[in-house]
């Protein structure tokens, strides 16, 4: 556990000052088709101070934590801004502020899980896969552990701890058909420390025995028709497009680089029936995927509502653009390292669930497809998106029909939004991910399923 009480250090302040200690750790043990291929585990720790000084910014951190490493960070921070000021000329900053207090921590009170019991754990799911599924060219399981922890103290008054874990288990298989290859990728895990989110691996055989039906119903598929299609996008690849389309377009510091929606404020940008939110850290009295509850400026974080029944309600804002804009602030500044200065990020982007039941979607389609699972993908500050689908299936006349190979969806996301018909009345959310703006950062995406119109690959 790494936890410092900085309140001391307040003394040393003489600006505007954020100080943080901060140690990430990583954990990622892979199997292919039952060896060891790898098995590494890395630790990054420091201590960090921003400081502002007539509106200059000046940063400064130190891999060593000490008292003594403490301070002279805090004072090259100073003497940074007190540097940059020299040499330009800004207005005095006098931001918003909503300190706040809060020890929020992840950590199990289970015992703790070593390398050789998560091997062993793996060693087991990879015996039931090989067994039961000989036919398969090749299987590859992975554990991912992420683990965050921080310590903040500001100078207008936040003093907060927390430390947010993540562990996932992905699994790849992967079969060859007349010299063709189909891989299936699945992903099991949640918010928290191993032993909190795997129990045992037969609590997983289920979801592989799904996971190979899907890929053999794939091996057995047919091609997307290309074109303009009714489609129903599953919750996994609706909050992708919900995080990559249209969460960048309204962080506040890519809207000031001119982003699309810098003109859309207060304007129709959906369906009156999408309302998508970045929840700071609750959700219908349950934690979020990634839970913020005072982000790395010390603002104790507020959900911020970006687009309420269609239309563009605000943007997510650190400090400096809230004043900018003169907007609230929503608490959404985080840093990935401690070496890094925070960025205005997402935390839990998600579309609202509506009211329909996923078989009536299904039923309304005459001609068209249920979209389950993306893979990689892009998106840019005009809402403009590609993602590919690696798995899905046809629906025609309002029954489920054969899977499809592996393609692609594009479109621009406002037009896609605008489409929306029906939306499901179930939320699924997941932390599988880390968002890479600039910095790499755990986020947690989600929501419904949408019915839209999108434009699909072909063969």
């Amino acid at each position: 556990m790494l936890k410092y009480d900085l309140s001391s250090f307040k003394r040393e302040f003489s600006e505007y000052t954020e100080l943080r200690v901060q140690e990430n750790r990583s954990t990622n043990i892979t199997l292919v088709n039952g060896n060891v291929m790898g098995n590494s585990t890395s630790v990054k720790s420091g201590v960090s101070a921003r400081v502002n000084k007539n509106g200059n910014w000046g940063f400064a951190s130190n891999p060593v934590i000490s008292d003594e490493s403490i301070e002279k960070v805090i004072l090259a921070a100073t003497e940074n801004a007190t540097f940059l000021g020299s040499k330009q000329i800004k207005n005095n900053m006098k931001f918003d502020s909503r300190p706040s207090e809060a020890e929020k921590s992840f950590y199990s009170e289970k015992p703790n899980t070593g390398t050789k019991e998560k091997i062993s754990f793996l060693k087991n799911l990879d015996d039931y896969i090989a067994g039961k599924y000989p036919d398969l060219t090749s299987r590859t399981l992975v554990i991912s552990g992420f683990e965050m922890e921080k310590n903040i103290i500001t100078s207008d008054g936040s003093n907060s701890y927390s430390m947010n874990p993540k562990y996932h288990i992905y699994a790849v298989l992967s079969k060859a058909v007349n010299g063709e290859n189909y891989e299936l990728f699945k992903i099991f895990g949640d918010r928290g420390q191993f032993e909190d989110v795997f129990s045992s691996p037969e609590d997983l055989y289920e979801d592989i025995d799904g996971a190979y039906r899907n890929l053999i119903e794939k091996t057995n598929g047919v091609y997307a028709e290309a074109g303009l299609k009714d489609v129903i996008l599953d919750a996994n690849v609706s909050g992708i497009l919900a995080h990559e389309a249209i969460g960048h377009t309204t962080e506040a510091d890519l809207v000031q680089g001119g982003s699309v929606a810098g003109d859309l404020l207060s304007k129709d940008i959906a369906s009156p029936l999408i309302t998508l939110i970045d929840f700071a850290h609750t959700y219908n009295e349950k934690t979020c995927p990634v839970p913020v509850y005072i982000d790395d400026e010390g603002t104790e974080a507020e959900d911020a509502v970006i687009i309420d029944r269609g239309i563009l309600k605000g943007y997510m804002h650190n400090k400096e653009s809230a004043l900018h804009f003169g907007h609230k602030l929503t608490g959404n500044a985080r840093a990935f390292d401690f070496s890094d200065e925070p960025l205005i990020r997402m935390r839990n982007t998600a579309i609202l669930p509506g009211s329909s039941k996923l078989e009536d979607m299904i039923a309304s389609i005459e001609d068209g497809y249920y979209l389950i699972q993306s893979g990689n993908g892009q998106a840019d500050a005009t809402s403009e998106f590609m993602f590919a689908i690696t798995m899905g299936y046809e629906i025609k006349n309002g029954k489920l029909g054969k899977a499809i190979k592996d393609t692609t969806i594009s479109g621009v996301a406002i037009d896609v939004l605008k489409s929306v018909t029906m939306v499901s009345d179930a939320m699924v959310w997941e932390c599988t991910g880390m968002c890479g703006k600039k910095q790499p950062m755990p986020v947690g995406a989600g929501g419904p399923a949408i019915k839209c119109k999108v434009n699909i690959g072909g063969k």
